[in-house]
């Protein structure tokens, strides 16, 4: 980031982490583990979220995500992909903290398999349950600026709104409802799922988005590691962006020379 910028802007703080980096990527659909750990680092994110219920943390007999990423250096988050109630989810991150002694989270509860959007009404529950066992709760919602407050009420140190479906790479569908809910949040809002290339991201981040959190444009491009180094660039200039402010639109030109006086 140019000096100007940083002049200007703070750090990403999550639940007390104070963060290098605006955007966390996951740990599903790439061709293997090494593959995930080299766009890791063409990223330069400092936070992985990882899916409990398909990544292997602890089998020492099959080959494990620990084995190339290392906990110590990155910021793991587990999450809940594949929950469809509270209690599932809540009982998954219970496993979390016993097993790696993680307490900041990702919550994601899902209402249908078909469109993979959120159950809003049993995830402000979980997010309630957990909040009262002592968690630090990211949470995956819909872009609904009502149910967005609700979370931060109940105690959500993040609120995750979806941009697009997730793994749809349609980019942000609804950018009213993510400014709505930006400028209300008094939580970090990192743009969580749809994103589908680096423009998708640069735009997440002039609405004003602390960041994003994607996965499958990043483990399903063509070339994972030049899209994760894209991504990188992409979030920064948009950030950038943002803090410099653009320039109005307008409904007709207006030229950057003036036209009185010419020759």
């Amino acid at each position: 980031m140019s000096d100007a910028a940083s002049k200007t802007d703070t750090p990403l703080v999550v639940a007390g982490r104070t963060l290098n980096s605006r955007l966390i990527i996951g740990t599903g659909k790439y061709k293997s583990y090494a593959q995930n750990a080299e766009a890791l680092v063409a990223s330069g994110a400092d936070m992985i979220t990882v899916a409990l219920r398909r990544v292997n943390l602890s089998d020492p007999t099959q080959e494990r995500l620990v084995d190339h990423i290392d906990p110590k250096k990155y910021v793991f988050l587990p999450n809940t992909a594949g929950c469809f109630t509270g209690e599932d989810a809540v009982r998954t991150l219970r496993l979390a903290r016993e097993a790696g002694g993680w307490d900041l989270v990702k919550l994601e509860v899902l209402s249908d398999p078909k469109h993979l959007y959120p159950d809003m009404e049993e995830t402000l529950r979980a997010t309630d349950m957990l909040v009262k066992e002592g968690f630090d709760v990211m949470v995956y919602c819909s872009d609904d600026p009502v149910y967005a407050k609700k979370l931060e009420a109940a105690g959500a140190c993040a609120i995750m709104p979806l941009g697009a479906p997730i793994g749809s790479g349609l980019g942000i569908q609804n950018s009213v409802n993510i400014r709505l809910i930006i400028e209300e949040a008094k939580v970090p809002v990192i743009v969580d799922a749809g994103v589908g290339t680096a423009s998708d991201a640069a735009v997440a981040m002039e609405l004003g988005c602390d960041g994003v959190l994607m996965n499958t444009a990043i483990a399903e491009a063509k070339d994972p590691i030049g899209m994760a180094r894209a991504m990188k660039h992409a979030l920064i200039a948009g950030r950038e962006a943002y803090l410099a402010g653009r320039m109005p639109k307008k409904r007709y030109a207006d030229p950057s020379s003036p036209l009185a006086g010419l020759i």
